[in-house]
This record gives structure tokens, sequence and C-alpha cells, in this order.
């Protein structure tokens, strides 16, 4: 079962900070995440995971 994707609302939360300010965005995992062309490999699991849960 896959998360749902959020809606940006474009409105920061005033307590929490966006992660893109945490994170070292220049960092090498970063960059190579930036990379990988991730709604094919969503597209090529897919089957592999069903939308329910339980038998």
């Amino acid at each position: 079962m896959r998360p749902r994707k959020g809606k940006a609302t474009g409105r920061d939360d005033m307590f929490r900070a966006r992660l893109d300010q945490i994170i070292d965005m220049r960092h090498e995992l970063v960059l190579l995440a930036q990379r990988i062309d991730w709604e094919r490999i969503d597209g090529d699991i897919a089957d592999a995971f069903v939308a329910t849960k339980g038998p």
C-alpha cells in the first residue's frame, strides 16, 4: 500500500521547519535521489503491491 501523495498548500507551518531547510541539498545522497526516475520505479513495482491491507 503506497502512501498518499500530500497536497501542496503553499503555506508554511509556523511550528515546523521544512525538510529542504534541514537537509543539505548538496549532499551526495540528495543529488543521487534527484537523479532517480521515481515515477518509473513506482510504475514498475506497483503491480507487486495491493491497495488494500489484510486478507
